[in-house]
Formats: structure tokens, C-alpha cells, sequence
């Protein structure tokens, strides 16, 4: 039977595997290593931008990636995103000036952007549809688990050696992993009818990634000034997306618009509380930071865990898996409402946060099986940035409001127990408005993507 590590895949699935594992791990890794960094440069005043840079040039990195698989192909375009990352790494590793090392991150995100987006062109090329479950599967434990080790492996490099090896130790295995790709996929093409060339989308992309900038910064000021940058923000954030989405999204119209809010409101529930866990925690109940942090293990093993069960079983509708995902998210971020009550402790959220895990371990590569499933194979780059965008746009707007209600909670305007309580209500609610439109995310009948099959010559 044909599988993954087939011999016409494994070298294939070794390399897509290798750069998910070392991007993933470069993203948990450098806030470890980031205040040492900056520290050494003198770059206190600057501390956001190398985050700022990375989330902005991603952005671009998604729609530029989209567009250079949808018209010369994914083994054209890859050598290029892992470039822009190589060379990321490689800046960032020896600046020797603040400046150089947000120009550093900047050319990481641009990498980023372009190489995950690219995942998925590979993916519907070169994995028959029966077999996309478990890639999927396997993406994304290969995403979820360096969030077991990212940080301590940082935090040793970083305290033992030097933190620009966690930016320079990479270097190797990213050429590595894309060689790897590269070597297996010789028949990997463009289409035979590429599309006309949109230079456009490149700076809607940056307008959007300027928007979700502004609305990050105001959240953090919570004061009169902040208003306006929180409306031009909304304001260019609303006006680059349009152009980058498909169109339906907003009200999640059945098809590929709900397949790619789908995933918008998967990250934005999850990654909306998962960033305040360990604040809660070690504020509200005093536990220590490796006690505060092991929810979130919890929920990354959940994650690593249903990612592979779905994987089992190919012939169940994605979209009902995805309906089951939304359900254990909501369900999980409720009750973690428990862990914010004082006197209950922080205990459930151990458990509370394995079901979130579960949740989107069902949900998030149902969305990448149903993507490919219905989006023509002239336009899978295009479509997988806008899954991407969405991840990216939900998940900060998300983090933001629970940046805004723990700022409002440190200037004495509300307990920090009622703002976590009000993010986890916001996130369950997003939630479940995913379980009640999942079953959008079905192809229409007479809008049903065929198969394209495989390209992928044995290797």
C-alpha cells in the first residue's frame, strides 16, 4: 500500500518534515534567545521590532511564495524562500547592530512565508488525495513538537554558548531539508496555463501586515493616542485583505471561503489563550515558569496525538473531523475558565488544555485536506496563502485583545482573573461559530476540485 514513506515519498516527506521541524522550532526558540540578543546589541528601545519585522515580511513571504508556485512551479520557487531564510539566519546570527538584526528577521519571515505556503503546492502535487491525511497529520505534529523543546534548547544554547547559534546552528539542516525535497521531486511543474503575473498583491500584503502592526501597538498603549492607530490599523488591515482572500470569507461562504475561515477562527481561539496560560498561572496561583509552562506541553502532545489519529482515517469527510475539532476546542477553553478561579488553583488547566490540544489537532489538518481537495491546481498558491494570512491575521488579533485585557488588568481597571475569564469567553465563542459552520467547509457539488492524482516520479 502506498504511504508517506513509500519509496516514492520518503525522501519527499524527510525534507517537507525537516523545514516545518526548523522553521517551527526558529519561531518557539528566539523569544528564548531574543532578550540576550538584544541586550548584547544595545537594542533595548528596538525590542519589538525584530517581532514586528518577522510578522510583516511573512505576510509578504505567503502571497509572494503563492504566486511563485502558481506560476513557475514549487521546485523554482522553494530554493528561493529557503534562501531569503538561509540569508535571515545567517544576519541575524552575525549582527552586530540592532538594525542589522531586524533586517535579519525581516528576511526570515520573508523565508517563512514563502516556504510554508509552499508546503501545501507540494502537497497537492505530490501526494495522491489518500495519503494527504496522514501528510497533514505529520506536518503538523513536525510544527507542534519543538514546542517541547524550542525554549530549553534555546535557553541552554543561549546560556551556555551563544544565542547567535540558535539562529546560525540552523543553517545546515534548512539546505538539508530542501535538498531533500528538491532531489525527490524532479517532476514537481508549474501548471501548464499559469496565471498572469499580480504584483499588486505583494503590497496589499504589506498594507495588511502594517495593519496588524498598528493594531498590536495600540493594544499595548491603552491610552487617548492609541485610538487613532487602532482605526488606521483596522482601516489598512480590512483594505489589504480583501484583495488576498477569497471572496466570501467574512461570511464564511460554503466552500473554499469557509475552508479558509476555518482556519482563522481554529488559531484565533487557540492561540488567544495559549499565550495568556502561563500568565495566569504564575500571577494568579504563583507556580513557577516550567510549572506554568507545562499546559502548554499538554496541549502540544494533544495536538501531536490527534494529528496522527485523523491521519488513520482517510475515507471519514474532513469537514466532520473539522466539526469534532472546533467542539474539543470549545470545550477545553471553557473549562480552563476553572483555572482562572483563585481558590480552585491552576490544575485544570493540565487537563483543560490536552482537550484544546485535541481539538486542533483534528481541525488543523482537516483544513489542509479540504483546501486541496477544492482549490484548482492553477491557483493552490494563492489559495494556501490565504489559508496562511488567516492563521497569521486571527491569531494576532486574537493575542491582541489579550494583550489589551491584561494591560487594562495592570492599571488596576479589572482583576486579572475577570480579563483572562473574558479572553477564554471571546475564544470559546469563536469556537463555536466554527462547529456551527464547519459543515460549510464541504465542496458544493458542482464546485468539486478532481483529484489531479500524483506527479511525483519514484525516487
Amino acid at each position: 500500500m502506498p504511504g508517506i514513506l513509500d519509496q516514492a515519498h520518503r525522501r519527499t516527506t524527510a525534507g517537507l518534515l525537516m523545514l516545518v521541524t526548523f522553521v517551527a522550532f526558529e519561531a518557539m526558540a528566539v523569544g528564548t534567545a531574543m532578550p540576550t540578543a538584544v541586550a548584547e546589541l544595545d537594542g533595548l528601545a528596538w525590542y519589538g521590532w525584530p517581532f514586528s519585522a518577522f510578522l510583516v515580511a511573512s505576510v509578504v513571504g505567503m502571497v509572494v511564495g503563492g504566486d511563485a508556485g502558481d506560476r513557475r512551479g514549487p521546485r523554482v520557487a522553494l530554493p528561493w524562500g529557503v534562501a531569503a531564510f538561509a540569508a535571515g539566519l545567517l544576519v541575524a546570527g552575525l549582527a552586530g547592530g540592532m538594525a542589522v538584526f531586524v533586517a535579519g528577521r525581516a528576511l526570515q519571515g520573508l523565508g517563512a512565508g514563502v516556504m510554508v505556503v509552499l508546503l501545501y503546492v507540494i502537497a497537492g502535487q505530490a501526494y495522491e488525495s489518500s495519503l494527504r491525511p496522514r501528510l497533514f497529520g505529520a506536518i503538523s505534529a513536525a510544527w507542534v513538537l519543538p514546542a517541547l523543546v524550542g525554549p530549553v534548547v534555546a535557553g541552554l544554547v543561549t546560556t551556555h554558548a551563544s544565542w547567535r547559534l540558535v539562529f546560525l546552528g540552523l543553517l545546515p539542516l534548512i539546505v538539508l531539508g530542501a535538498l531533500l525535497v528538491l532531489s525527490a521531486g524532479r517532476s514537481l511543474t508549474a501548471p501548464a496555463s499559469p496565471p498572469p503575473v499580480a504584483r499588486g498583491r505583494r503590497w496589499w500584503a504589506v498594507l495588511a501586515g502594517l495593519g496588524i502592526v498598528a493594531l498590536q501597538y495600540a493594544g499595548q498603549r491603552l491610552d487617548l493616542p492609541a485610538v487613532p492607530v487602532a482605526v488606521v490599523g483596522a482601516a489598512a488591515l480590512v483594505a489589504g485583505l480583501r484583495p488576498l482572500l477569497p471572496r466570501g470569507t467574512a461570511r464564511v461562504a460554503r466552500g473554499l471561503p469557509a475552508v479558509v475561515a476555518s482556519r482563522g477562527l481554529l488559531a484565533g481561539a487557540f492561540f488567544g489563550m495559549d499565550a495568556l496560560i502561563p500568565l495566569l498561572l504564575t500571577t494568579v496561583h504563583g507556580y513557577s515558569p516550567t510549572a506554568a509552562g507545562l499546559p502548554l506541553t499538554a496541549g502540544a502532545v494533544g495536538w501531536a496525538l490527534a494529528s496522527q489519529l485523523q491521519g488513520r482515517f482517510p475515507q471519514v469527510p474532513r469537514e466532520r473531523l473539522l466539526r469534532l475539532g472546533f467542539v474539543l476546542l470549545a470545550t477545553g477553553l471553557a473549562a480552563t475558565v476553572l483555572a482562572a478561579v483563585p481558590s480552585l488553583g491552576g490544575w485544570p488547566a493540565y487537563l483543560t488544555w490536552a482537550l484544546a490540544g485535541l481539538g486542533m489537532g483534528l481541525g488543523m489538518p482537516s483544513v489542509g485536506v479540504l483546501l486541496l481537495e477544492q482549490s484548482p491546481e492553477h491557483r493552490r498558491g494563492a489559495d494556501s496563502a490565504a489559508l496562511q494570512i488567516a492563521d497569521v491575521t486571527l491569531s494576532a488579533l486574537s493575542i491582541g485583545l489579550a494583550g489589551v485585557l491584561v494591560a487594562a488588568a495592570t492599571e488596576g481597571l479589572l482583576g486579572l482573573p475577570a480579563a483572562v475569564a473574558t479572553s477564554i469567553a471571546v475564544c470559546t465563542l469563536l469556537a463555536l461559530l466554527g462547529a456551527r459552520l464547519a459543515g460549510r467547509a464541504a465542496a458544493p457539488p458542482r464546485e468539486a476540485v478532481r483529484d489531479a492524482g500524483t506527479t511525483l516520479a519514484a525516487s
